[in-house]
């Protein structure tokens, strides 16, 4: 198969080297170049590094590439963690469909930073899907899905790591399929009715809420949490007093608190406690602007962060 790869971050990563070793022929990768003077690992480096053909990924905007797509002969796309809107044109020059590898369970969690939306709605189950795009976003015909449990101590890092992992191998059975009868890949279509799409907006404004419930609380540090890569949501925020602070890290202790929330109590060995609706959490790690620290440098027993 001849595959034109769209794609970008870590997972796009996986997936060339991935292709690399397989007895596919990559006849190109659109990416976004590194800004210059950037020497850190890059899709971008890796695939000049194997010699392969590097276009900017902006050019799926422009139709013109289509013409480019037909005489490559390319046989499928592959859209992974691009972000860029890929033109109608180009959705149709490939000879058996362009294909995109979606970190989440479709229809249900189609849009943006849908890994940090599942885990702060508390889903005890996420998925990956591969589907054939269509000009509107995330709305074309399922080929494959895996679904699979979300563990308590999963953060959006552990959890989008999982979605990479599966959806390789979706990746790898629909080039299969492809290879062997192309007019067999299963095509279908989403309920529509089910259909959830999440945008760029950021829950409750970034902000926590101590008299939230504790359960709460710890799912939107968590859905934040891509540490040590960065969150698309940042880290939700807290007030000390006229300081903004930002949480990085925390953890239920099954205690239970009858004071006002968002009272601090004493540390211990996961951190310092502070006080929600219904337990208390322990908060083990803070940012101050741009600076990490552990939560004891800066808590004090009976501070009061709103």
């Amino acid at each position: 198969m001849n595959v034109l790869l769209v794609a970008e971050e870590w997972a796009g990563l996986q997936l060339l080297q991935t292709l690399a070793r397989t007895k596919h022929r990559l006849v190109a990768v659109l990416s976004t170049p590194p800004p210059p003077g950037e020497t850190a690992p890059s899709l971008w480096s890796a695939a000049r590094a194997m010699g392969l053909e590097t276009w900017p990924a902006k050019m799926v905007r422009d139709p013109a590439l289509s013409e480019q797509i037909r005489s490559w002969q390319v046989d499928i796309l592959l859209n992974v963690h691009s972000l860029h809107i890929i033109h109608e044109d180009i959705l149709s020059a490939p000879r058996y469909g362009a294909f995109n590898l979606h970190p989440g369970p479709l229809p249900n969690y189609a849009g943006l930073n849908v890994i940090s939306w599942a885990l702060y709605r508390g889903e005890k189950t996420h998925g990956v899907t591969v589907h054939k795009m269509e000009p509107k976003i995330d709305v074309g015909p399922i080929v494959s899905q895996t679904v699979f449990p979300v563990c308590e101590e999963d953060n959006a890092l552990s959890l989008s790591f999982r979605c990479v992992k599966e959806g390789l191998q979706l990746i790898l059975k629909l080039l299969d399929m492809a290879s062997a009868d192309p007019e067999g890949i299963p095509l279908l279509p989403q309920d529509l009715t089910k259909r959830r799409y999440f945008g760029k907006g950021i829950p409750q404004e970034g902000k926590l809420c101590w008299s939230s419930p504790a359960q709460a609380i710890l799912n939107f540090i968590r859905a934040c949490d891509y540490f040590p890569f960065r969150s698309p949501w940042g880290y939700p925020g807290t007030r000390l007093g006229d300081q903004e602070l930002a949480v990085m890290k925390g953890a239920r202790t099954g205690r239970r608190c009858e004071v006002a929330p968002g009272t601090v109590s004493q540390s211990m060995d996961l951190g310092m406690l502070v006080s929600t609706a219904d337990e208390w959490i322990a908060v083990t790690k803070l940012k101050v602007g741009n600076k990490q620290v552990n939560a004891a440098e800066i808590l004090s027993k009976n501070d009061r962060l709103g």
